[in-house]
């Protein structure tokens, strides 16, 4: 992906919301893809490829890319043969790469053969992930021997690792230069660099030794050095975990950050926007897991069906046998909701309100490991931490069940209703505060690991409590 910060910031510039301008063009593309995608997919439809072209023309790029993500797959290859081969290149770019992989597979040789080139090399090693090995190979070898080489170097790093999404496209300097060699040099190269707001500086050896800003090189004389100019590299690891990574770039609002090898020889640099897809795409991933389910990793439209059946039926595979455990816990108390049956009213609230309280801390302590808030070392401290909110959650719904179960069926079910409520708020927040840290320790995502655990455990051990503490208080 290309960088495109604003000319003469140091780092990403926020603003408090969208100008009048700004809100009126995102109004207008919303109208544009809601009047011409339906007319798009009509003409697709009767075959009429003079009025697709049409179609096609009137959306602007953002519009189109939406609209392309909206259509069935050999719908979508017939509209993108209608763009001419600048704004096909340029709407390629934008897709998703499984859309691109879909694209890849529809159009002629010579077609793929430019949209490939044109890419930065981490978003060709994206598509070819999506792939068959044929066909990232005959790609691959398409290119011209220097894409080829940069590709080739970031297609060698282990999925998962930040030098699979470093920019091999960077433009360097060194401490002996002065500022107008090194403007020479940015100038140079600007059309192929990934950014050139942050300049690696390296050794003769291609060792890192720090950075500089372009502002900082153009505030200063054409005659100084950058020895004088640059400042201490802040360098990730090539072998890192690329979230990881992502989120410092994102933390130290910085614009680009060097990725060096193990023997700190530069060989990328990861930007900021690229660290935030990244960040983007993790996001996502917890958030479906946390709702038991699979990220889609494609647009919503664009995913068939069966790929939705998939993203979701282990999950609730896992689930409903993890549900067993809860009818066998029935199974032993039967004898005891069949002296009272009044109890089993309150299954279903109890039940509920444990497992809503052990995911609202498994959610909250997965969130603050993603930041960094806490580590698995921590584990104590955060099981100290939501025993207390547990507890404190615990005694307030206690005393509100125990108020209305009182009203309704007596001070003695009010009584368990308000005790088991307190148990079980504080065994869920506990069970669900520690969870992710556990899975974070054992080298499992915490949003994957919590989630079934949490149902499955606090839904049996919640009844096990409300049963205890109901043959003690009633005396059943």
């Amino acid at each position: 992906m290309s960088s495109t910060p604003t000319p003469g910031t140091d780092g990403p510039t926020g603003t408090d919301g969208p100008t009048g301008t700004d809100a009126t063009t995102a109004t207008d593309a919303l109208a544009a893809v809601a009047s011409d995608a339906p007319r798009l997919d009509r003409s697709l439809a009767a075959r009429d490829l003079g009025a697709v072209t049409a179609a096609v023309a009137a959306l602007d790029t953002a519009a189109l890319v939406d609209a392309l993500e909206r259509l069935a797959p050999r719908r979508r290859a017939v509209a993108f043969r209608t763009l001419p081969k600048g704004r096909a290149l340029e709407v390629f770019e934008r897709l998703d790469a499984s859309l691109q992989g879909e694209l890849v597979r529809a159009l002629r040789d010579d077609e793929v053969a430019g949209a490939f080139a044109a890419l930065d090399p981490e978003d060709r090693v994206s598509l070819l992930d999506e792939l068959p090995a044929t066909v990232a190979t005959r790609l691959l070898d398409g290119l011209p021997d220097a894409d080829r080489d940069l590709t080739s170097a970031v297609l060698g790093y282990p999925a998962g690792a930040v030098g699979r999404s470093m920019s091999p496209g960077y433009v360097t300097t060194h401490p002996h230069l002065t500022v107008a060699e090194t403007l020479d040099r940015v100038r140079d190269r600007v059309a192929d660099a990934e950014t050139v707001y942050t300049l690696p500086v390296v050794d003769d050896e291609r060792r890192l030794v720090g950075v500089v800003s372009l502002r900082d090189l153009i505030a200063a004389g054409p005659g100084a050095l950058v020895e004088g100019l640059r400042v201490e590299a802040r360098p990730a690891r090539a072998s890192e975990d690329a979230e990881v990574v992502a989120r410092r770039c994102a933390d130290l609002r910085l614009l680009a950050l060097p990725v060096v090898d193990d023997e700190d020889r530069l060989v990328g640099i990861l930007t900021v926007d690229d660290a935030l897809a990244l960040l983007e795409e993790a996001e996502s991933e917890d958030q479906a897991r946390s709702g038991g389910a699979e990220p889609l990793r494609r647009p919503y439209l664009s995913t068939p069906v069966r790929s939705l059946v998939r993203s979701r039926v282990v999950w609730l595979l896992v689930l409903a046998v993890g549900a067993t455990l809860t009818v066998q816990v029935l199974d032993v108390f039967q004898a005891t909701l069949e002296q009272m049956v009044v109890l089993s009213l309150f299954v279903p609230l109890l039940i509920g309100t444990g497992g809503n309280t052990g995911n609202q801390a498994a959610t909250t302590v997965t969130r603050a490991l993603a930041l960094g808030d806490v580590r698995p070392r921590d584990v104590v401290a955060v099981v100290a931490r939501e025993a207390r909110v547990g507890a404190g959650l615990g005694l307030l719904l206690g005393l509100l069940g125990f108020v209305v179960a009182s009203v309704v069926y007596g001070p003695d079910v009010g009584l368990v209703i308000g005790l088991t409520l307190l148990g079980v708020c504080s065994v869920a927040a506990t069970v669900g505060g520690a969870m992710p840290l556990v899975g974070k320790a054992v080298g499992v995502d915490p949003a994957v690991f919590s989630n079934p655990f949490i149902s499955t455990f606090v839904d049996a051990t919640g009844l096990v409590v409300y049963f205890l503490v109901a043959k003690a208080v009633l005396g059943i």
